[in-house]
């Protein structure tokens, strides 16, 4: 690793060498273009399959595995051999990806290690997203590692109208391995932990039950139907990408063929401006910084911001340095993005529905966690007994987002809410796990849960009692 400090005009930073490929720059290189535009369909990388191949077990295959195992079980049986059968037939897609992941891996690598997480790992984001930063799933899932808005929060990733860190390689990259961390500690077993992250820790844990064991082809049956081919088709996609040459699949060249630098930036720099200082196109900037969604950087003095550039050549430092610490002439204000999950969009959809319907004579109160009739009762002045029969309740057992009506003229004109606790206090039910609480609150990551209670590790368990602050 090459360190070089520089400290002219004021400006102080480490540059540290990434990735070199023997290759020649590509103008108008299909894969450059691919990795600055989002895909045009849904990036499902999964194909669905029906019905397996019967079962008659390929020695070659299996010892192949065999031979690449390291951490991760590389199981060899017929839906895995099924994914191997589609993925050699896409030459074109895994020569991009060899060529792609001379580049990424070895982001993904550093990021997996800093939590001892096993470095084949790294091989689900082909899986996943097929090594654009760009992807974007029917759901919403985003970026290299397809996260959703709110696991994405819930794991400290930024999103605003500047940003959206689910797109940049090393953030979400290290979002992915702390993930996978938690999902280890609770499930104990990598295949579930896979698993995991591509349903939710709750719905292997009920797959866990049901099946009455923690093997993932035990719970399979049980897990929905993506899932049960995801974990096969990352095997799969391991065997291709080490086996490649085998299967006459050759890397396209990368069009990232030098050398990146890694400065901090503490002003408002464009991408375009910064390509030009450096004789570089910003089409290359912005594929080395693809989460950036102006093609600004918007750094500050208290909130610097991460840049990659080619590394510059020595008659460029001057006019490099000029820009990093002018101020591009743009709005500055921070807008924090809301979700894209296209289910949560249908339930607020929904939800606006209800409140426009009601909203002549009847307030409509969403129930939170830690919430029960009393609270709310208190909260609007009203009787318990009329919360109950204005909602038709049998019972006084409410849930976290449930909607409860109350009508306006039994509403005392003076009443004001109670001010909030300086924490709220949840229980956790069955198919909880810390990252599913973080992202029923604004503004609480999993990282937070576990520093308020004291928790070493991700493991919860039914009824234990969590301070969110």
């Amino acid at each position: 690793m090459r360190k070089l400090i520089l400290t002219v005009l004021g400006w102080v930073t480490v540059l540290s060498a990434q990735a070199q490929v023997p290759a020649k720059i590509i103008q108008g290189d299909t894969i450059l273009k691919r990795l600055t535009t989002a895909p045009a369909t849904d990036t499902v990388a999964v194909p669905m399959i029906n019905q397996p191949l019967l079962f008659g077990q390929n020695l070659q295959y299996k010892l192949r595995l065999d031979s690449i195992k390291q951490t991760v079980p590389l199981d060899y049986n017929e839906y895995v051999q099924s994914y191997i059968d589609i993925y050699v037939k896409r030459k074109n897609m895994y020569a991009d990806m060899l060529g792609l992941s001379a580049y990424y891996f070895p982001i993904f690598e550093k990021a997996l290690k800093s939590y001892n997480i096993p470095t084949e790992i790294k091989y689900l984001s082909i899986v996943e997203s097929s090594l654009n930063p760009h992807a974007v799933s029917r759901v919403g899932a985003t970026g290299l590692w397809q996260f959703m808005f709110g696991t994405a929060k819930a794991y400290g990733l930024n999103m605003d109208n500047f940003v959206d860190e689910r797109k940049d390689p090393i953030q979400a990259s290290y979002a992915a391995a702390a993930y996978f961390k938690d999902a280890y500690e609770e499930l104990g077993d990598w295949l579930l932990a896979i698993a995991a992250y591509n349903c939710g820790k709750g719905n292997v844990n009920k797959a866990i039950d049901k099946a009455g064991s923690r093997d993932f082809w035990e719970i399979r049956r049980f897990l929905p139907a993506e899932t049960r081919n995801y974990v096969p088709a990352f095997i799969a996609a391991v065997y291709v990408m080490k086996y490649a040459k085998t299967h006459q699949i050759q890397a396209k060249a990368t069009p990232f063929v030098f050398k990146t630098d890694t400065v901090q930036v503490r002003n408002f720099v464009a991408l375009s401006d910064v390509a030009n200082a450096i004789n570089h196109t910003e089409e290359t900037l912005f594929a080395l910084n693809p989460s950036y969604k102006k093609k600004i950087v918007n750094g500050t003095e208290v909130s610097p911001k991460r840049i990659v550039i080619p590394n510059p050549e020595h008659q460029y430092y001057e006019q490099l340095f000029e820009v990093l610490n002018r101020d591009v002439d743009t709005d500055k204000e921070i807008i924090l993005a809301s979700t894209d999950d296209v289910r949560d969009l249908r339930k607020k959809a929904q939800s606006k529905k209800t409140e426009r319907a009601s909203v002549s004579g009847i307030l409509v109160h969403k129930v939170l966690p830690g919430q029960n009739l009393t609270l709310i009762a208190n909260k609007y002045g009203v009787q318990v007994q009329d919360l109950k029969v204005w909602n038709k309740l049998a019972a006084l057992t409410i849930i976290p987002g449930q909607k409860l009506k109350i009508y306006r003229d039994s509403v005392p004109q003076k009443s004001v809410p109670k001010p909030k606790a300086a924490f709220v206090s949840y229980k956790v039910k069955q198919g909880d796990t810390l990252s599913s609480i973080a992202e029923k609150f604004d503004g609480i990551t999993v990282a937070s849960l576990k520093e308020a209670n004291g928790l070493k590790s991700a493991k919860i368990t039914e009824g234990m009692v969590l301070k969110v602050m």
